[in-house]
């Protein structure tokens, strides 16, 4: 299982709106509005990086409202 962080920028207004959205989403464990550079940050699982990939590329980049994401995937070291 992977699992990642995805920060995310929204258009001015529209935080708690993407993050509800977000939060609806099979994949997505947790999805919250915050303060700083990033206006959601999102905690997601997946199978496999590729899963992950089409998960963030495929669902949460469409969701309206989203300006740029980051995908951080959580490493064990």
């Amino acid at each position: 299982m992977v699992h990642a962080y995805i920060l995310i920028q929204t258009e001015v207004g529209k935080a708690a709106q993407v993050a509800a959205t977000i939060g609806e989403i099979v994949g997505v464990t947790k999805a919250e509005d915050v303060t700083g550079p990033y206006d959601v940050i999102v905690r997601a699982e997946a199978e496999s990086v590729d899963e992950l990939g089409r998960l963030v590329v495929a669902r949460v980049q469409s969701v309206d409202g989203i300006t740029r994401t980051l995908t951080c995937p959580v490493v064990n070291i």
